[in-house]
């Protein structure tokens, strides 16, 4: 699509592999104080190659890859650095580990780590948004609501862009008799090669055949719906109707998918569970020790296609005061180590690792009520982190009734729903990592 530059990972991919290439070689030449001879550099290059895989995948749970990374620049350069510092650990513990290459890296680790992080700054901070795959087009945006004036602003404040929106035709003030002519002096007038309009709206159908002859003179229409998610993956509700349903959650066709997903819910969540009952008696003796109450919390969920399951937890309130969180139950929660024995809840098949959250039953029902297509999201399994918990960083608090909130979370929840793969689940587990080593929460 031409709104957001679908080839821009690739590019900064491509660019990463290349500086740390040529970081390594301009390391070498301020360690020996020589041109590095072919030897020296391949015998370096092949264990560097390793680590270069490593280190894509750093830069991908950093959030280096992701679309709007670039948007921020004045976060870009302590990111990179935080990301190479971890790198280079992760290399200084890889050749100590195996040591099987005939080099020793510690003076040039340290080398390269100013070096690598020079090039990769440059790379990404100056020379990655000059790298233009197209010019911007002049656009037109015809719709109406907060979601176009959202698509409007996030466009024509960030040239990373394919386009600029030139105009703007608001349809709840605009005469419907002259729509059409209004839209055509749009174009003629802005030199418009792009329009991006609510094709669902009751208001442009019937128009539709007029301005469709717009295409032979090279103009290009896109729907404003599909160009919103491209750019915020998120669908919001209003863009949700019964044909939405209908072209966007075909449930058989992710047949292998779900059966892929389950084998790595079992096999993860059985390794996970096993591995976590290590952490069972430390944790029992100190809940045990703070309030002398019980170990797990059993809460029941919405599960999928509504079916109520319970989940468990270690304790983290308190069962005397109402609402009060434990000294010990503050520390579980910031670990995440309360979550643990919901690994059990994977391996029987009522939580995934990844899917919508589950809801209380009492609130799941309220929101049914209060916001349309609520119930999509119990169509498929609830999960351990989801889309949501890594995009919408103002979600609900738990057990509150907050309406606005979860329509916004339920937007994410729908872009999940639609475009759920192994791919969107891997980055989903790669920032839900993140997230738990930095400790900022879900």
């Amino acid at each position: 699509m031409v709104i957001a530059n679908k080839k821009e990972p690739l590019i900064l991919f491509v660019g990463d592999i290349v500086f740390f290439i040529l970081a390594l070689w301009i390391t070498l030449l301020v360690r020996y104080f020589e041109v590095p001879s072919s030897a020296l550099f391949y015998n370096h290059l092949v264990p560097f190659s390793f680590l270069f895989v490593v280190w894509v995948l750093v830069f991908f749970i950093a959030g280096l890859y992701n679309k709007h990374t670039i948007l921020f620049k004045g976060k870009l350069p302590n990111i990179i650095l935080n990301a190479q510092i971890v790198n280079i650990i992760l290399a200084a513990t890889f050749f100590f580990l195996v040591p099987i290459f005939d080099i020793a890296p510690k003076t040039n680790l340290f080398i390269y780590l100013f070096i690598s992080f020079g090039l990769i700054a440059l790379w990404r901070l100056v020379l990655a948004p000059r790298v233009s795959i197209r010019k911007r087009a002049r656009a037109l945006i015809v719709g109406s609501g907060n979601e176009m004036k959202d698509l409007e602003y996030e466009v024509n404040n960030n040239t990373r862009y394919g386009l600029k929106f030139v105009d703007t035709i608001e349809l709840s003030v605009e005469p419907a008799t002259d729509l059409v002519n209004r839209i055509k002096e749009s174009v003629r007038g802005n030199n418009v090669s792009v329009i991006v309009l609510d094709a669902k709206d009751g208001r442009i159908v019937p128009i539709l055949p007029a301005l469709y002859t717009l295409i032979f003179q090279n103009v290009r229409f896109f729907e404003m719906s599909r160009v919103y998610e491209d750019i915020f993956d998120r669908i919001p509700i209003t863009f949700v109707k019964e044909n939405w349903l209908i072209d966007n959650v075909p449930l058989s066709s992710k047949l292998i998918y779900d059966v892929l997903k389950r084998l790595f819910d079992i096999i993860i969540s059985l390794v996970g569970g096993l591995i976590s009952l290590i952490v069972y008696p430390v944790v029992y003796i100190l809940i045990k020790l703070d309030d002398r109450g019980s170990v797990f919390y059993i809460s029941e969920r919405i599960g999928k296609n509504g079916k109520h399951i319970n989940i468990y937890k270690f304790r983290s309130m308190s069962e005397n005061e109402e609402e009060h969180v434990t000294r010990v139950g503050e520390f579980l929660r910031k670990t995440r180590l309360d979550e643990l024995p919901q690994l059990w809840s994977v391996l029987r098949g009522d939580l995934s690792l990844v899917g919508p959250r589950p809801e209380i039953p009492e609130l799941a029902s309220l929101y049914e009520e209060q916001i349309p297509y609520y119930n999509i999201r119990h169509l498929i399994k609830p999960g351990l982190s989801g889309w949501a918990q890594i995009n919408d960083y103002n979600a609900p608090k738990r057990a509150q009734l907050e309406v606005e909130k979860t329509e916004t979370k339920l937007s994410y929840d729908l872009y999940y729903v639609k475009n759920r793969s192994p791919l969107v689940d891997l980055q989903i587990a790669l920032k839900t990592i993140k997230t738990l080593l930095s400790r900022t929460g879900l």
